[in-house]
Parts: structure tokens; sequence; C-alpha cells
């Protein structure tokens, strides 16, 4: 068995982006993907995602990544595609006391529907708008560290889409937290004696259904609003073979992973 994965095979990851609305998720998006910025954003209605190729540590990734709407009128259209979902950024405004704050619903809300164990998933905590002014700012770094501390988040990072200060860092920061993660999950496979297929990323999801689209671009925004509960999602937003991979992120008596810090 080679150690070795192809090295022109770009993998696939799914990046769920919460937060409250108005903090600045979209913006983040368009400026990762597009490199734009726009003053006037309009709140997302339900959801949306952009793919965006990129290359980190010599390898290759296809980040799809899904804007979701931070409105509470908006929940069951956005909660069914939490599920399949490798990395999720937490996304606060610097400016907005409340939306820190907010962030352990967002957290709950995640965990309870992607059904992922918390220590064992790759959360980034995002806070935008650096970019203003020192007297409009409401949260301090000593703010974030404390409440990521106490909600075991080891990563965190302050950026602006309107100057592109550190956005594209954050994606990165993400994704490199999510390889730590996965080289843990495969030594403990290596342990139980399971076989580990290389030319597939390691996923962080018990009952893994991954939403996969065509192409860069915004994908619809509606699904079944009666799906309260995240678990019947339109089959055409499913892997096939999802359930046939070896997880990460479950229940089993393994070992937990040992906490690391994450940085750039």
């Amino acid at each position: 068995m080679t150690n070795m994965r192809p090295p022109q095979k770009s993998k696939l990851l799914k990046v769920v982006i919460l937060g409250d609305g108005g903090v600045g998720k979209s913006a983040l998006l368009t400026r990762f993907v597009s490199n734009r910025y726009e003053e006037n954003n309009f709140h997302t209605i339900g959801v949306e995602f952009m793919n965006k190729d990129i290359a980190v540590d010599g390898e290759k990734y296809t980040l799809q990544i899904w804007d979701t709407a931070g409105q509470e009128r908006f929940r069951a259209l956005r909660t069914p595609f939490y599920r399949g979902s490798d990395m999720c950024l937490l996304c606060y405004a610097l400016d907005d006391r409340d939306s820190l704050r907010g962030l352990r619903l967002w957290r709950n809300e995640f965990i309870n529907y992607a059904d992922v164990q918390p220590d064992r998933f790759p959360f980034i905590v995002v806070g935008n708008k650096n970019d203003i002014r020192a007297e409009r700012r409401q949260v301090s770094y000593e703010d974030v560290q404390q409440w990521c501390a106490e909600h075991g988040i080891s990563a965190h990072i302050e950026t602006s889409s309107k100057t592109a200060t550190n956005v594209t860092d954050a994606f990165v920061l993400a994704l490199r937290q999510w390889k730590a993660m996965e080289r843990v999950a495969e030594a403990e496979q290596r342990q139980h004696g399971d076989t580990i297929d290389l030319t597939q990323p390691i996923r962080l999801m018990q009952r893994r259904q991954c939403c996969t689209g065509g192409g860069t671009g915004k994908a619809a925004d509606v699904v079944d609003a009666d799906d309260d509960d995240g678990r019947n999602t339109d089959a055409a937003m499913r892997s096939p073979s999802s359930m046939s991979r070896h997880l990460f992120g479950q229940s089993r008596s393994s070992p937990k992973a040992p906490k690391t810090n994450y940085q750039l």
C-alpha cells in the first residue's frame, strides 16, 4: 500500500459559514472566491454556495463553500445542508458584541444537525470587519480568546472583506486544521487495523450526506421546508458513495484526539 495520494487529484471538501445576519459572511465568501467586494450586500435567503480551487502545502483542494442565512426564519432551509461538512467557519463582526455571543447558538445548532463531535471537528472563529475604526470596535482580541477557550476552539482569525485582509488565510487555517485532524484519524484507523483508501480524504461525519454541485456558482436556495430535522435532504444532494466511506468524528471507543494549536 502506497503512502502517497495521486499528486494531481483535487479533494472536494465542504465548508459551511455560520453567523448572525449582517456580520459579513457573504462578503467574505465573495472576496475569497471572486476577489470582489460589494459595499451593499443583500441578506442571503436560505443558502447558496460557490466553489474555489486552492493549493495548500503542495496539495490541491476544491472547497465547496456554503453561505447560510443568519435569520431564524430560514432555519428550516439551512439546517439540511449542515450534514456532510468538513469544516465550519463561525463568523462574528468586530463592531457587534452580540454577534460573538450568538456564536454559541450557531455552534450548538451545527453540532446538532451535522451530528459531529465538537472536539473532533475543525471549527474556526472568524472576526469580520477588522478595518473599522478603533472607537467602533466592540470585541477585543482577549474577548475572542476567552470565548474560544470556553468552547474548546483553538483557531481564530480577524479578517476584512473590504480590504481583503486575511480572507484567504482564514480558509487556509481551516484547511490545515482539517488536515491535522485527518492525520490523527488515519493513525487511529491504522491502530485498529482498518484499511485506508489514500485516494479519498477521511471525512468528519458519521452518516455523511455530502452536498455536491457542478462548477463554480450559486446553488438553488430552496429545499423542503418541512424537513426541520435535516434528515430528509433531497436525494439529489447526497453523495452516492458517502455511506461506504470510513469516517471520523463519530462516536467510538478509541482515545480522544489530542488537543493541538493551529497557526498559519
